[in-house]
């Protein structure tokens, strides 16, 4: 139920947190934090470096494989200069050459099924080799000599080369003589001796590369710090801060992100900016806020998401900030994050950025420029520039939710929810009297809740006031019919003016008397 919840209420948190399990089972093998390859061959060595969210389990096979041995020895089969040279088959260690080609299994299973991703065909590219069968890759794979863009989306790109002398390396291997069937005529010329998984900051010559171009997509030099991320096909422009790396991660559901910028990992995590793309043809901003707010209830009632602010910062771009918590296998994780939807044109934009609790405010800067920056190329604006301005300050968050989360007034809090959802807001008495209510608790909630979070005194304070309001409330869920709801709603709101209001004032006139 857990994985679920964090599943729909926050996608950017999820990325973060499969990348940790991901990570931590590679560490645990490899007990390296950030994993590269080194290639050592007879021309020179050959750095790889990965692009996990594009193709996880690819990544993990090759990672398995070179930890285990698996291509020491193997030769560089298939050599075509100004195309490829490709590796990993087991049979070119001892095999008759006729075989060469035709072996390799993967580290988890005979066969790894595709992951197809955007990611052009580039010189340096490194991608997985297969038959004719998209889903029988196993462990050889082949590095691109020059830009080779007609294979794109037909073979699982999953890495690249990133050190000046791994292209030299590179290309000499491509100017040894071949023979039949591309082989190399001395094959002890292109032997990979050994490969090895180090930590990434063991290598000190890693060059400062460009994202990688992607089909559809461009990444541009922009103003210092930044590059400029375009994809026509989802016709979006924004952009991203330069060292973090750019995915277009596969689209398993509408609320999965369309493109990720990952940045360098602290602490065993990475930052993530993303934005996630939905069609919501005739909904309304309040309307996306109602369902999102929903989900989030939900996970602060679980003590898994504890909302800091909320509101519009534009007339029609909301805001949320909050920090999640959740287990990782024994591993307790505080992830903070802020989300700002955008609706525009029935479509649903929404920026997130996620990061530790102690790292988050470093790289805060980075995704406001990533969201001021943001276009849809058709319209030739920025749309937070261009966005009307809100008529009045909206301020975020529930002061009831806030004064009683993590304590035992939340399960009191959820069942209120509940109660508003399942009897009052099914009638239409009901549904009047939460909407004069919301009007009027909403126009001093917030500023109320702000202090709350910045006082803990104070959230104390507002938590043993409002204990007896929540128990009166309480009295609505005997409320079945319409001149019920009508009722009894009128003497709830009766007897907290009572509390309130009458026994403060009477109390008073008391002390006035005497006095």
């Amino acid at each position: 139920m857990k994985k679920i919840l964090l599943t729909l209420v926050f996608s950017l948190i999820l990325i973060t947190s499969t990348n940790y399990v991901f990570a931590q089972e590679l560490v645990s093998i490899t007990h390296i934090d950030d994993p590269v390859i080194v290639l050592e061959t007879n021309q020179g060595d050959i750095i790889i470096e990965f692009f996990h969210l594009d193709a996880p389990n690819h990544v993990k096979n090759f990672i398995l494989l070179s930890n285990t041995g698996y291509y020491d020895g193997v030769l560089f089969h298939r050599i075509i200069p100004g195309f490829m040279i490709q590796s990993g088959d087991p049979n070119t260690i001892d095999g008759d050459p006729n075989t060469w080609g035709q072996g390799g299994n993967g580290s988890m299973s005979d066969r790894i099924d595709a992951e197809f991703n955007n990611i052009q065909h580039n010189r340096g590219i490194v991608s997985m080799a297969r038959s004719s069968d998209p889903n029988s890759a196993g462990s050889q794979f082949f590095i691109i000599h020059q830009d080779s863009t007609f294979l794109d989306g037909e073979y699982t790109v999953f890495g690249r080369i990133v050190t000046e002398s791994s292209f030299e390396t590179l290309d000499k291997i491509a100017e040894v003589q071949t023979g039949t069937n591309d082989r190399p005529i001395n094959p002890e010329q292109v032997k990979i001796i050994k490969a090895t998984v180090v930590d990434r900051f063991e290598i000190l010559d890693i060059l400062q590369l460009s994202e990688p171009k992607r089909s559809g997509s461009t990444v541009t030099g922009t103003k210092s710090g930044y590059t400029t991320f375009e994809n026509q096909q989802l016709d979006v422009k924004f952009s991203a801060p330069i060292g973090w790396l750019l995915q277009q991660p596969e689209k398993t559901s509408e609320d999965a992100p369309d493109v990720v910028a990952v940045g360098p990992k602290v602490d065993g995590i990475n930052p993530y900016i993303s934005l996630t793309i939905k069609d919501v043809k005739g909904k309304t901003i309040d309307e996306l806020i109602t369902a999102k707010n929903n989900i989030l209830e939900q996970a602060v009632y679980q003590n898994q998401l504890e909302i800091l602010s909320q509101g519009k910062i534009k007339s029609n771009v909301y805001q949320t900030e909050a920090i999640g918590s959740f287990q990782v296998d024994d591993t307790s994780l505080k992830i903070k994050f802020i989300e700002a939807m955008i609706l525009t044109n029935d479509k649903l934009y929404t920026f997130a950025y996620s990061n530790t609790v102690d790292n988050f405010d470093g790289e805060l800067s980075k995704f406001n420029e990533s969201l001021n920056s943001f276009k849809i190329p058709s319209q030739d604006s920025t749309i937070i520039e261009s966005t009307e301005e809100l008529t009045k300050e909206e301020g975020g968050g529930c002061l009831i939710a806030t004064a009683t989360y993590g304590s035992e007034m939340a399960t009191q809090v959820q069942q209120l929810r509940e109660l508003r959802d399942n009897q009052l807001l099914q009638t239409e008495s009901g549904t009047v009297f939460m909407g004069m209510f919301n009007e009027f608790y909403y126009s001093f909630s917030p500023i109320i809740a702000d202090y709350e979070r910045e006082n803990p005194l104070f959230k104390e304070t507002v938590k043993l006031a409002i204990t007896p309001m929540i128990s009166t409330l309480s009295l609505m869920e005997n409320a079945e019919s319409e001149s019920e709801v009508l009722g009894i709603g009128i003497s709830v709101i009766v007897l907290n003016l009572g509390m309130y209001l009458g026994v403060p004032a009477v109390v008073i006139i008391g002390i006035r008397k005497k006095f």
